[in-house]
Parts: C-alpha cells; structure tokens; sequence
C-alpha cells in the first residue's frame, strides 16, 4: 500500500501516474471513479498492462467497465473514512507535511492491526 499527499487544489492524476510507476509491477486492474476518465490515462493503463476499471463520464461515450470490480471501489473509501475517524487526520492538526504523513502511517498501521 501507498499514498501520497497531495495540495488541496491540486488534481490527483499526476501522483496517481508516480504512484503507479513506482510499484513494483503493474495492477491487474486498476479501480478509479470518474474524476480519473480520460482516455490518455485509459491508454496508459493499457500500455502498462493493467485493465482500467474506470465509469465514463456523463457526457462520454461508454466505455469497458466491469461492475464487479468497480463495486469494491468501496474499500478504499472505507478506509479513508477510517481513517477520518482519528481526529488527528480529519482536522490536520500537523502542520508539517513529515509529521501529517506519519499520523497517517500511525493510523493506517492501527486500522491493519485491527482487521
């Protein structure tokens, strides 16, 4: 698991690419929601060997998106929400960024331990 922290006005498209690149193989699929439809990163999912699982947007045309695995886009969102639960993450009491990721090491480590 990994994650990156990212400007409030800044898009998570472009971290999302360096995360990718930085694992160690390409993701059978790789679940986004529709923030992330756009058919260069469709492509680029495709050129890396993973199948894009990704809805169109509403003024798009369809495109392949399995339901099955769309529907456990949830997890993630779970976790966040988890994660939210720590009062520290919610309201960013950290001011440095250092310190913000590792209240949120600390608690993706605790919310592992616990499942």
């Amino acid at each position: 698991m990994s994650f990156t922290l990212t400007p409030g006005q800044a898009h998570e498209l472009p971290s999302a690419m360096a995360l990718l690149d930085a694992l160690p193989r390409a993701p059978l699929y790789v679940v986004c929601d529709r923030g992330y439809a756009s058919k260069q990163f469709r492509e680029s999912l495709w050129d890396r060997g993973s199948r894009p699982v990704i809805p169109p947007k509403h003024n798009e045309a369809p495109v392949a998106c399995p339901k099955w695995a769309y529907r456990h886009r949830h997890l993630i969102e779970n976790f966040w929400a988890r994660l939210k639960g720590w009062k520290a993450v919610a309201i960013r009491y950290e001011k440095t960024t250092a310190f913000f990721m590792a209240v949120i090491h600390i608690a993706a480590a605790t919310d592992h331990l616990k499942t």
